[in-house]
C-alpha cells in the first residue's frame, strides 16, 4: 500500500519511521512517501530511510502529482497547521487517495470535528494532543500504574506498574499470585532489565520488574484495592506548562471534581488560559524554580504533570517534583534517547504524543492491509518502551482458529492470547476456553508480526 506523509515534523517522522519499522519486519509491504515543504528535512528524511521524497506544498496538485496521490491507499497529513491538514486531504480525496488522516489541533474545532470529518471525506481526524491528555487522565485515575491501554470501548484494560520492594508479587510465581488474589486478571508481559518476556506459570516476579497486567475494568479496581501499595486516586494535581494537552487535562480533570492549577511562563498565553479556564488557578511563573513550585503546594499536590515542550525541563521539574514526596510524577517525553534517564530517575511516568499518534496510524493502516482477511486489528498499542505489541483483533467467522481450544493451538514462542471479549463478557482465557466468531482477542507479543490473528500460529 502507497503511504504518503505530508509534513515530516516530530509526530509525521514518527509516524512515518513506524511504517517503514513495518516494511522492514514483514509486517506489511508500504511503499513509503514523504512530502515536506523544505528540502532540508526531505534530504534527512531520504538519508535516513528508504522512502521517495518530495519537496513541496501538500496541496499543490503538481506536488501531490509527483508524490503519487492517485495510487495512494492512505494520505496522512501531519503539518503544523491544522487548516493546511484539511485542505490538503480534501484534494488528496479528489485526486484519488482511498483514505485520508488529518492532523487537528486546534479545541476549536473539537466541537464541529464530526461535521469536519465528513464533508471533508476524512476517515480520521487525529488530535495528539487530545489522545495524550485523555492518557494522562487514566493514569491520574490509576496512581500506581506507569501507563494503562483500553481495548473494546473499553471493557478491558491492560496497565502497567513496577514492583516495588512491598509489593506483594516480589518473589512468587504467577501461579501462586493468580491463587492468592480474588481478582480475576492475568499479567501478561514482564520486563527486567532491558529484557522483555511473555511469561509462563511458574516465572518468579523480582523487585523493580515492570510488568503489564490485564483485565476487565472492575476486576482490575478490584485488584488495585488487594494490593497493599494501591495510592488513592489523584484530586489535587498541578500542570507546567500551559500547552493544548494542558488545557485538555485540566477540562477533563475539572468534569470529575477534581482540581488544578497550571504553572506557565508566557504572560499572554496565562491570560488566554485563564479565558478558557475560568476555574482552574492559572499560575504565571517560571516553573523550574522550586521556590514557586514549593510556594504554590507542590509537596501537598497528588499528582505533578510536566507538560512543557522541552523534554529537559520536563524531566528535571519532574525528578524534584518525586524529591518533593509527590505520589505521582508524569512526564511528557518525545525523544526515544530521554526516556531510559527518566526511568532511571524515578519518575513515575511518562507519556509520547508522538508514540500515541502513530500506535493510532500503524493500527489504521494495519486494518487496512488486512481488510480481506480472517480478522481485522481494532486497536494497536506499542507496549514496553515498543519492545512489544499489544493487539486486539475482531474475528470473524471465517477465521480457522474458532472453535478450538486454546491448548490445542500451536502458538508460536513470545505470545500469547491475554483476553476475549465476547458481547459484554470478558474472559481472561485458560487453555480450555475457546474463540468463537465474533469474540474482540487481545493478543501480547514480543519478537513477532502479527498483522492478522492466524499469524499467532507457529
Amino acid at each position: 500500500m502507497k503511504i504518503i506523509i505530508a509534513g515530516c515534523g516530530k509526530i509525521g517522522t514518527s509516524v512515518l519511521s513506524r511504517f517503514v519499522d513495518e516494511k522492514n519486519r514483514g509486517v506489511a509491504v508500504h511503499d513509503v512517501v514523504a512530502v515536506d515543504i523544505k528540502q532540508e528535512v526531505i534530504d534527512d528524511m531520504t538519508n535516513r530511510y528508504d522512502i521517495m521524497g518530495v519537496c513541496g506544498n501538500a496541496v499543490s496538485q503538481s506536488t501531490l502529482i509527483e508524490a503519487g496521490v492517485s495510487s495512494c491507499g492512505l494520505f496522512v497529513a501531519m503539518t503544523d497547521s491544522d487548516e493546511l491538514n484539511m485542505l490538503s486531504c480534501f484534494i488528496a480525496k479528489r485526486m484519488g487517495a482511498r483514505h485520508t488522516i488529518a492532523r487537528i489541533r486546534n479545541p476549536e474545532y473539537n466541537v464541529d470535528i464530526g461535521f469536519l470529518q465528513k464533508n471533508l471525506e476524512l476517515s480520521m481526524a487525529i488530535n495528539p494532543e487530545y489522545r495524550t491528555a485523555n492518557e494522562l487522565y487514566n493514569i491520574l485515575k490509576f496512581p500506581s500504574a506507569l501507563k494503562i491501554e483500553t481495548f473494546s470501548r473499553p471493557n478491558i484494560e491492560m496497565i502497567e506498574f513496577r514492583l516495588e520492594h512491598e509489593s506483594e508479587f516480589i518473589g512468587k510465581n504467577l501461579i501462586e499470585i493468580r491463587k492468592k488474589f480474588d481478582a480475576n486478571f492475568l499479567i501478561c508481559c514482564v520486563q527486567r532489565g532491558e529484557d522483555v518476556t511473555i511469561p509462563g506459570g511458574f516465572f518468579t516476579l523480582a523487585e523493580n520488574d515492570k510488568i503489564g497486567v490485564i483485565a476487565s475494568r472492575s476486576e482490575m479496581q478490584k485488584l488495585m484495592k488487594e494490593l497493599k501499595n494501591h495510592r488513592k486516586q489523584a484530586k489535587n494535581i498541578i500542570i507546567l506548562g500551559g500547552s493544548k494537552t494542558a488545557v485538555y487535562l485540566a477540562r477533563m480533570f475539572e468534569a470529575t471534581g477534581g482540581t488544578a492549577k497550571i504553572i506557565e511562563q508566557d504572560e499572554k498565553r496565562c491570560e488566554e488560559l485563564a479565558d478558557e479556564l475560568p476555574g482552574v488557578m492559572i499560575i504565571h511563573g517560571n516553573g523550574a524554580e522550586q521556590e514557586l513550585l514549593n510556594e504554590y503546594g507542590l509537596s501537598t499536590c497528588d499528582a505533578f504533570v510536566a507538560l512543557t515542550g522541552i523534554d529537559e525541563e520536563n524531566i528535571l521539574v519532574a525528578a524534584y517534583a518525586k524529591t518533593q514526596n509527590v505520589p505521582q510524577t508524569i512526564a511528557k517525553i518525545n525523544r526515544d534517547e530521554l526516556v531510559k534517564l527518566a526511568e532511571n530517575i524515578g519518575i513515575g511516568s511518562f507519556v509520547s504524543p508522538r508514540i500515541i499518534t502513530a500506535n493510532i496510524l500503524e493500527q489504521y493502516a494495519r486494518a487496512l492491509e488486512n481488510s480481506s482477511g480472517s480478522s481485522h486489528v481494532k486497536t494497536l498499542y506499542k507496549i514496553f518502551g515498543e519492545k512489544a505489541e499489544a493487539l486486539e483483533f475482531a474475528v470473524s467467522a471465517e477465521s480457522k482458529l474458532t472453535g478450538v481450544m486454546l491448548r490445542d493451538l500451536k502458538l508460536k514462542d513470545n505470545l500469547l492470547v491475554g483476553g476475549i471479549v465476547r458481547g459484554n463478557k470478558t474472559i481472561i482465557p485458560s487453555g480450555v476456553d475457546s474463540i468463537l466468531p465474533g469474540d474482540r482477542v487481545i493478543i501480547i507479543s514480543s519478537n513477532n508480526s502479527i498483522s492478522d490473528i492466524i499469524d499467532i500460529l507457529k
